[in-house]
């Protein structure tokens, strides 16, 4: 799609989800509770972000780290199978290959997360040379100033060798410093992702619109996820709003990713905002109608059709 080896480069996290349905309360000690159901999945922000890429078609690679183990062994073929280039995919012999337990119930989620070969993560550990051959970079786990110079200086670096498009989805700030150096990093992206939350703690209080508009002045467009509410996203000082698409949720699990995912799709096809708007709305409310952060994310085909279906319907 973009003339290059790699439609997209991604660089990231990557781990096991063991996924535990309708868990109401945990034992308490020396009890056992036998549960209905127990499942694993592909996860990690960033692989959700390149399976679904490659399920559309496109031609993504994905560096990042798993164990010399066999969770490490299924991930790696799991990435094959959706077409993800996984040449860049290193076997760590210091750490495990990452795990998280969700608990899910109808109400609510939790987790225990060990992240293993994910402790490696490290900025100046891209390969330079995927980069050079991608035409889109996708770039996620911004930690204000614990990793704010590793990011401006691999934007800059990007900038110099490359003429590659670059999103970033900076995620949730443990932490709670919402970093203001942020705004330094904006001139370097063509797609900002950030929720509804996000938004507010990084422009000190400005509503979506507000804040999308805030940060377009200075990347060359923001984006917004609003849940159940939908999106918009602001480019050239233009608001455009996308309805949400109505389903049967039943987990979470990786949909912002999935959002992601759907839009940088949109984008490469160089769709008009409001479609990229409505493809990502419709990967992320596909991917939450099934256990797993990737297991309902659509094949090309099964997106539009999706799409044309939940048009007529509301349309009616």
């Amino acid at each position: 799609m973009t003339g290059k080896k790699w439609d997209v480069f991604i660089y990231g996290d990557i781990n096991v989800d063991i996924v535990i349905p309708g868990v109401e309360q945990f034992p308490g000690a020396g009890q056992e509770h036998v549960v209905e159901d127990m499942n694993v999945y592909p996860g990690g922000g960033a692989a959700l972000f390149a399976l679904g890429l490659g399920k559309l078609g496109l031609t993504p690679a994905f560096q990042g780290s798993v164990g010399a183990d066999c969770h490490g062994v299924w991930l790696r073929e799991e990435l094959k199978r959706s077409h993800v280039d996984c040449t860049f995919l290193g076997t760590s012999q210091k750490n495990k290959t990452g795990i998280s337990l969700s608990f899910t119930n109808e109400k609510d989620r939790s987790f225990l997360t060990y992240r293993g070969t994910n402790e490696e993560w490290n900025l100046e550990a891209i390969d330079i040379e995927g980069v050079k051959d991608a035409g889109h970079i996708h770039l996620t786990s911004y930690a204000g100033s614990r990793n704010h110079h590793q990011f401006k200086m691999l934007l800059k670096k990007i900038r110099e060798i490359s003429s590659a498009t670059v999103s970033f989805d900076v995620g949730w700030d443990e932490t709670g410093e919402w970093y203001e150096g942020i705004y330094e990093l904006l001139p370097f992206m063509d797609i900002l992702f950030m929720n509804e939350t996000e938004a507010l703690h990084y422009t000190r209080g400005l509503n979506a619109t507000e804040a999308a508009l805030e940060f377009s002045r200075q990347c060359n467009m923001a984006v917004i996820k609003l849940g159940k509410s939908g999106s918009i996203g602001a480019k050239n000082g233009v608001i455009t709003k996308s309805r949400p698409y109505t389903v049967n949720a039943v987990d979470t699990t990786g949909a912002g990713d999935s959002f992601n995912a759907g839009f940088v799709y949109g984008f490469l096809k160089g769709e008009t905002m409001e479609q990229c708007l409505r493809i990502a709305n419709a990967c992320g409310a596909m991917s939450v109608t099934a256990y797993g952060g990737n297991t309902a994310f659509p094949t090309k085909e099964e997106l539009y059709h999706f799409i044309k279906q939940q048009d007529e319907r509301q349309d009616d």
